[in-house]
């Protein structure tokens, strides 16, 4: 297939690309060239989604309405209206849009436990430009491919990725804490069930899809209950060799201590809110792995993980999730190791 990636420099991106390229397809990335370097193998052009101009450019990339893309697989899309604008430019230029949507996309999201059939929240796709954050925001880009590409969609929601060249840091920061040894602050209870998927079989199911032909909207994460919070971090401890020391520490101290759910501690929050369990780690994904989503063991994912970390090197700066550095002050975690 001809296949055009918004993005593919970073994390889901890459991850995509080399499935890709490892499957013979020809790939184009669409980017500004500033979140990394390109893959080898690639065409790569430069530009701004959010710049006119540089999307007309797009249509002039295609060979022309007789040969367009087979597939647009959409990893950047985070504004409606930016999203709305590229659909429907590159309509008539592209055969399938694949996006890359999340769980946040769902508005019953965490509280609740969700699956494709939940509803969304209420973002239109016609949102006006540079909207702030917020978690609506995925679902009026949902929409915005709709409405251009119709029953030509293919919607992922994703859940929680990781894996090597995760650019958030929610793994790594946990194996870089977990490789200085001594006594570590493991989070409300060992086994506590949670779904994490490999940012690579995702790009492996999206691309399955893809190559069948397949639209409509997918739960994309590992089943629920497959991993528990204690096995993850178990891996950590085996992955890097530590002499980690795991204390766990009930949910009702951290919150009492004020600790910031998932940014200090990542991974975490409390497991009930007003004596209610919440569905962090309930989305159904059963219709996924019912049309061939596999993830691999998470031991397997936390080795590579911390594999890839050895090879990088030390990190520049801390791991941010948007602008909130991740990870406790080790002052703040021995004071609540000692129950001060």
């Amino acid at each position: 297939m001809r296949i055009l990636i918004l993005g593919g420099s970073v994390f889901l991106g890459r991850a995509f690309v080399t499935e890709a390229l490892a499957r013979g397809h020809q790939v184009t990335t669409f980017n500004r060239g500033t979140s990394g370097p390109d893959l080898p193998g690639v065409r790569a052009l430069r530009g701004d989604r959010g710049n006119d101009q540089d999307l007309a450019g797009l249509t002039a990339a295609a060979t022309g309405p007789d040969d367009p893309w087979d597939l647009v697989i959409d990893t950047s899309g985070q504004q409606p209206h930016a999203v709305a604008r590229t659909a429907r430019l590159l309509r008539e230029h592209a055969a399938r849009y694949l996006f890359v949507s999340s769980v946040h996309a769902f508005a019953g999201w965490p509280a609740e436990a969700i699956d494709e059939h939940s509803p969304l929240h209420e973002c239109p796709a016609d949102s006006p430009p540079d909207q702030p954050f917020s978690t609506a925001l995925k679902a009026g880009c949902e929409r915005a491919v709709l409405e251009q590409f119709g029953d030509r969609s293919l919607i992922l929601n994703c859940g929680l990725l990781i894996g090597p060249h995760e650019n958030i840091g929610r793994l790594p920061w946990w194996l870089e804490r977990i490789a200085r040894g001594g006594q570590v602050l493991a989070p409300g209870r060992p086994d506590l069930p949670i779904q994490l998927i490999d940012a690579r079989d995702f790009a492996v199911f999206g691309l399955d899809l893809a190559e069948r032909g397949a639209s409509g909207s997918y739960l994309t994460t590992a089943l629920p209950g497959s991993s528990t919070y204690g096995q993850l971090l178990a891996h950590c401890v085996a992955a890097t060799g530590s002499d980690a020391e795991l204390i766990w520490v009930a949910d009702e101290r951290l919150t009492a201590a004020g600790i910031e759910e998932w940014t200090e501690l990542p991974l975490w929050a409390t497991e009930f809110v007003d004596g209610k369990p919440y569905g962090i780690w309930q989305a159904d994904s059963r219709k996924a792995a019912a049309d061939g989503l596999r993830c691999r063991p998470l031991s397997q994912t936390v080795r590579d993980t911390w594999a890839w970390i050895q090879q990088r090197g030390p990190r520049e700066g801390p791991y941010l999730q948007g602008t909130e550095v991740l990870g406790i002050d080790p002052q703040k975690e021995r004071r609540i190791l000692d129950g001060s």
